[in-house]
């Protein structure tokens, strides 16, 4: 059952104290509300939705109420209108008299209920969208989010509710929600931020089933693939057990569910207080060589996908169950589920856990020092080839989310920084600068649990200052440059101040002959293969391709009047030098044109986090303690 207390508040207003007593905004005594789900008619992607609004006989109701549907979930920022998918609404009295509604905007219908106490609405919700995010139907199975489907009524998101599933016999039933005994198929969430936050799968899934100290976990798999159960079990209990440590033993839930969808189109996971969604390729649990890993930023790359890429982002989202769920930013809970719910703080919501995905594996045993320290080296070369890291700050960044995350265009390089990226990368420095600071003795672990019981156990949210507080606390010390440069201004990072503190730099250039750095070509665009043609597809600010007038979208049809390939370009332009002038040959707007670039250069090579000549006791140890928890 999810760890949800009703919904949470900052001070103790009278608002505050009629939600705790189940009074609405009205002064309406809470009535039940009850869904049924069903799905009829699997193969037409329409859920059939049932809603039941009941009072007692001494209780008052208005003669008109409203249901409101959510315009997005929560754990992903942006509006995505679920109001869109619903056909079919009709509203009924208790005996099945028809009443007057009418849809006032996008996502409510107003219902005139003549103060009937019971009544009842009926709709339609087409899924056909299998994301982490959205809802499907179809033959196979059903998956829903139940801000996708479930309207709520106005007033009354305080309000407990049941929700009863009518699927075909053969199919299963899974949720984080806890059961009604003695109702098959019927279960209950004390408020509508916990019915919100309680995914459902139904199908035929297999099951994997764990405990860790007396509480139940299980896998709940839909698809097939090449994974090996057994491995699987073992794995996910030793990131449950590990991160379970990391944050003081206490486990906040009493049980656990991974939704895992194991299908070619769908990917990405997330996070619920008891319960996560995860969608990963049907066979891609092969175990690869080499130190890649895959993180759960929705903008990871589908190549890396393997192993131990899954057990990154079950790390991740399994995280989320604390920092986010538990540990909430300002604005993440209670929600308003019809608008944007702006916080500064993604960064540390996304981005720290990030970093403690990967983190978490390492010290789980289940990668290597090499596997994480690679994938942290090729994570800051990533970051410091984004243009747009001097343009937007992490907080920036966050707060945009809604806007701009999401919704990636050709200039977003370099104009956005990702604060899953960056935010993972402030949170190691931020770490490795605690534990510098305080020879060892505290960390980042630190001030995520003094988050935890400070605020989530207090029943509040934190804010930015809040955070920086709590980290300044754990490091002894003020830590306003690192904030004002790093996180909320756009300065470039000190990557080697941070890593001198457990023995190891960061190398940035490729040496050749006299140990003098190797330069390269610098061209500064993408390029993709379209069948015969080679289309630009980015193009990054202060390159020589971007200063002298190369657009994306622009189809190059010759290098040096010479017709190319993608890959025959590529060859060509490395066997150029900077300083060099190329002759592009160019389609825009079907409008033939050339362009000369003149070729510039530069020193940067593939990044590397090595051992410094010589280390001292103390940075072994805070190396040992920073890797191995």
């Amino acid at each position: 059952m999810p760890i949800l207390k009703t919904r949470a508040v900052t001070a103790p207003t009278l608002f505050a104290i009629l939600l705790l007593f189940g009074v609405s905004v009205y002064g309406q005594t809470s009535p039940e509300i009850a869904f049924t789900v069903s799905m009829p008619r699997p193969h037409t992607h329409l859920f059939d939705i049932d809603v039941s609004i009941k009072r007692g006989p001494a209780a008052t109701a208005p003669n008109e109420e409203l249901l409101v549907m959510p315009v997005w979930t929560p754990g992903s920022y942006l509006v995505r209108e679920f109001e869109r998918n619903v056909q079919d609404f009709t509203t009924t009295d208790a005996a099945g008299k028809p009443l007057n509604w009418e849809k006032i905007n996008k996502n409510t219908w107003r219902v005139v209920t003549n103060g009937s106490r019971d009544w009842r609405a009926t709709y339609k919700v087409y899924a056909n969208e299998l994301s982490v995010r959205t809802s499907e139907l179809n033959s196979s199975h059903a998956y829903w989010n139940n801000a996708n489907l479930l309207m709520y009524l106005e007033g009354f998101l305080t309000s407990p509710s049941t929700v009863r599933v009518v699927a075909p016999d053969v199919w299963k039933v899974a949720t984080g929600l806890p059961g009604v005994p003695g109702q098959r198929n019927t279960f209950r969430a004390e408020n509508f931020d916990v019915l919100y936050d309680s995914p459902f799968e139904v199908s035929n899934f297999k099951s994997i089933l764990f405990n860790v100290k007396g509480v139940p976990h299980r896998i709940v798999i839909d698809g097939a693939g090449n994974y090996e159960p057994e491995r699987l079990r073992r794995d996910v209990q030793k990131i449950v057990e590990t991160q379970v440590e990391l944050m003081g033993g206490e486990i906040p839930y009493r049980d656990y569910t991974f939704i895992l969808h194991l299908r070619s189109n769908t990917g990405g996971g997330l996070e619920h207080a008891n319960s996560t969604s995860l969608g990963y390729s049907p066979f891609g649990f092969a175990i690869t060589r080499g130190d890649r890993l895959t993180s759960a930023s929705p903008n990871a790359a589908e190549a890396q996908r393997d192993y131990r890429g899954f057990l990154s982002l079950v790390s991740h989202e399994f995280f989320h169950l604390w920092n986010v769920k538990r540990i909430r930013p300002d604005a993440l809970g209670p929600f308003d589920y019809t608008k944007e719910n702006y916080t500064k703080l993604l960064w540390v919501a996304e981005g720290i856990t990030d970093y403690y995905s990967d983190l978490t594996l390492r010290r789980a045993g289940l990668i290597t020092d090499g596997d994480f320290i690679g994938a942290t080296a090729r994570a800051i070369q990533a970051l410091q080839n984004t243009p747009g890291r001097l343009v937007q700050s992490v907080e920036e960044s966050s707060f945009d989310a809604w806007v701009k995350f999401y919704r990636p265009d050709e200039n977003t390089i370099n104009s956005q920084v990702s604060y899953y990226d960056k935010g993972a990368i402030l949170g190691l420095l931020l770490d490795l600068e605690i534990r510098k600071r305080s020879n060892g003795a505290k960390s980042l672990d630190d001030v995520m649990r003094t988050l935890y019981t400070e605020f989530f156990k207090k029943n509040r949210n934190y804010t930015p200052a809040d955070f920086q507080k709590a980290a300044e606390a754990a490091a002894g010390g003020s830590l306003e440059d690192f904030f004002a440069n790093y996180v909320r201004g756009r300065e470039e990072l000190n990557y080697n101040a941070a890593f001198e503190a457990v023995g190891l730099r960061l190398e940035t250039t490729l040496l050749g002959a006299n140990n003098q750095p190797l330069e390269r070509i610098n061209f500064g665009a993408d390029l993709r293969q379209d069948q015969d043609r080679v289309m630009v597809t980015r193009v990054y600010a202060g390159s020589p391709a971007y200063d002298q007038g190369l657009n994306t979208g622009d189809q190059i049809v010759a290098l040096d009047n010479v017709r190319v390939t993608r890959d025959f370009f590529n060859a060509r332009i490395a066997e150029k030098k900077p300083g060099d002038i190329i002759n592009l040959t160019i389609f825009r707007f079907d409008e033939l044109s050339t362009l000369l670039i003149k070729l510039g250069g530069r020193t940067d090579g593939t990044f590397r986090i090595v051992p410094l000549p010589s280390q001292t006791e103390a940075q072994k140890r805070m190396l040992r303690g920073w890797l191995g928890g």
